[in-house]
């Protein structure tokens, strides 16, 4: 194996780049042929990938398998995170509600430990914030299931600032996840300068931009019925052709530093904060290659001033999620 930088979430010690897992199995059109997934997630772990992301919702429950039989031979060295949160039921299909009763996570999580062929658990997160749940019950489950020692570190995702505080206090938030990235920087407002008040790592999803940072999603880009982006407003045509600006900008800063547009989105967003790991997803050994890429490329906090002041005068369009996507964001 080769070795990345790493970096701490919690007391978890991670490679400052993560793998996330879900597009193999989900939400970009058809899956991955199993196979091909294995053998795209242990090259990710030969190359020094210690950190891999999946969920029980991804396929739904499909993700989880393919994720514990491609690391099963390197368990001793990776960090595997999943998460909890939807009301799902093996067997049946996902109503696309939230459920984190106490009783549910532990289902669950029995679940994602015969999926993943694992004893523990390393970071288990709250996919979703359940308004229905008093956060302080989710963190209590949590703590409860770290003591029986099914897990290790807890997280939460997409959650807001309040919701990180409450649960913090109940058992340590080891990581929040949640998008980030420079078309999206919501989080530098209140999400960021919490996280650093109270020691929690951040993980920032689709750090790429759901593929858009990349410069490989042409103009005429037309998405499979299976690819959730054809659902997204800012993955419509005429809001694709207003963002344009903003990925010319990050094309002509890769020319500069002799990058990619991917490898300078990474680089960017691990110069904010030594505690934030992203995990860009793919399906292609090569742009895995590129991507890690990233985690070389130096970034000078000139370098950082200088893309943020250019493309803070850019105005990104289209909202990020459908509005039932996006009722399920906690702020």
């Amino acid at each position: 194996m080769t070795t990345l930088p790493t970096r701490k979430l919690g007391d978890l010690e991670v490679s400052a780049l993560g793998l996330g897992c879900m597009g193999l199995s989900f939400g970009f059109g058809p899956a991955t042929e199993t196979k091909e997934a294995i053998a795209l997630i242990r090259a990710a772990a030969e190359r020094g990938v210690t950190f891999f992301d999946t969920a029980e919702v991804y396929g739904p429950f499909v993700n989880e398998s393919v994720v514990g039989e491609a690391l099963a031979p390197f368990r001793d060295q990776v960090v595997i995170a999943t998460k909890f949160g939807f009301a799902l039921e093996p067997g049946s299909a996902p109503t696309g509600g939230l459920n984190s009763r106490p009783d549910h996570i532990r289902k669950a999580v029995e679940g994602s430990l015969s999926r993943l062929g694992i004893e523990t658990i390393d970071l288990l997160y709250q996919h979703r914030v359940d308004p229905e749940v008093p956060i302080e019950d989710v963190a209590g489950t949590v703590r409860d299931l770290i003591a029986e020692g099914k897990v290790k570190a807890f997280g939460l995702s997409e959650a807001g600032v309040q919701t990180i505080r409450r649960a913090h206090a109940v058992q340590p938030v080891a990581a929040l996840q949640s998008e980030y990235s420079l078309w999206w920087r919501e989080p530098e407002a209140e999400i960021l300068p919490a996280l650093a008040e109270l020691g929690i790592g951040f993980v920032p999803f689709s750090p790429l931009g759901k593929g858009f940072l990349t410069g490989a999603i042409k103009a005429d880009e037309t998405f499979d019925k299976g690819d959730f982006r054809s659902t997204l407003p800012r993955f419509q045509p005429e809001n694709r052709d207003a963002n344009q600006a903003l990925l010319d900008l990050v094309e002509a800063f890769a020319r500069q530093k002799g990058a990619t547009p991917a490898q300078i989105a990474l680089a960017w967003l691990l110069a904010q904060e030594p505690s934030i790991v992203p995990i860009p997803g793919t399906t292609k050994l090569h742009r895995l290659e590129e991507n890690l890429g990233g985690a070389t490329v130096e970034m000078t906090a000139e370098d950082v001033e200088a893309l943020n002041t250019a493309s803070a005068t850019l105005q990104v369009t289209g909202d990020r999620y459908a509005p039932a996507q996006q009722k399920m964001i906690d702020r």
